[in-house]
């Protein structure tokens, strides 16, 4: 198989949640380039708006709120309005409420496992349908270091991200048989809107950047390609893995 139809994305529909800031919209902008056309869904529509003006390539926005008890079907319904179902869904949208273990409350714990675990399964879950009939899909969440590891002030956000580690293999384990493959991707330290208060400490970023392998942080291009090939034909014998995207942050 050739590059471009192993990583080619011409004719898919990708959905990207969180699309209008930090990875969420790395991602969105990268597909659209790469060729798919892409509906970005975030709550901010002026910031979905810039999105679209800022990237090349066929794009919708869709703005819309996932928080609990969100119409899930009638979102996916919008989503699949501009280019048709979406055969390609990217869960970019995340909720760190970075509270203590003492200090978290019921609805901080319920508001933070809505969005970052049980949204992305229930879009997956209204999705597969349409993939199914094509018998081509693919579904990327988005994991953490917190996947696996425990960092201070984070105990409502790893659980949902240990979460979402196990989620995959159960989505592929379901789904796989069918061309639907699901994967997540487990970035390291970004300098995004989530992870504002960690970078806007010289001595904590640069305490992060020691700890990977390579040496720094994470930058937004560093996602592209494993994006591209989590999201392509390119993985089509990949399914339930979980990628660290980390610098070899977990390797150390």
């Amino acid at each position: 198989m050739g590059h471009d139809a192993l990583f080619g994305l011409k004719g898919r529909v990708a959905l990207v949640t969180g699309a209008s800031s930090g990875l969420g919209r790395a991602a969105a902008t990268f597909l659209a380039n790469a060729g798919a056309q892409v509906v970005g869904l975030a709550r901010r529509a002026e910031s979905l708006d810039q999105w679209r003006a800022e990237t090349d390539g066929e794009t919708a926005a869709l703005a819309a709120d996932l928080a609990p008890g969100a119409d899930i079907a009638g979102i996916v319904a919008k989503a699949s309005e501009p280019f048709g179902a979406p055969d390609i869904l990217v869960n970019a949208a995340g909720l760190n409420l970075r509270q203590s273990a003492d200090q978290v409350t019921p609805e901080g714990w319920e508001n933070t496992l809505a969005l970052n675990l049980t949204v992305p399964f229930f879009l997956a879950q209204a999705l597969v349908p349409a993939m199914r009939e094509k018998r081509w899909g693919r579904i990327i969440n988005f994991a953490s270091l917190q996947s696996r590891r425990a960092f201070t002030n984070g105990i409502a956000y790893g659980a949902s991200k240990g979460g979402v580690e196990q989620m995959t293999r159960a989505m592929a384990e379901a789904w796989s048989r069918d061309g639907i493959n699901a994967n997540a991707l487990a970035p390291g330290f970004f300098n995004t809107e989530l992870t504002g208060p960690v970078f806007a400490d010289p001595e904590v970023s640069a305490r992060h950047a020691a700890s990977t392998c390579i040496g720094r942080n994470g930058e937004m291009a560093d996602i592209e390609g494993p994006l591209l090939f989590l999201a392509s034909d390119a993985s089509v014998y990949v399914t339930g893995q979980l990628l660290f995207v980390d610098g070899g942050y977990t390797a150390k």
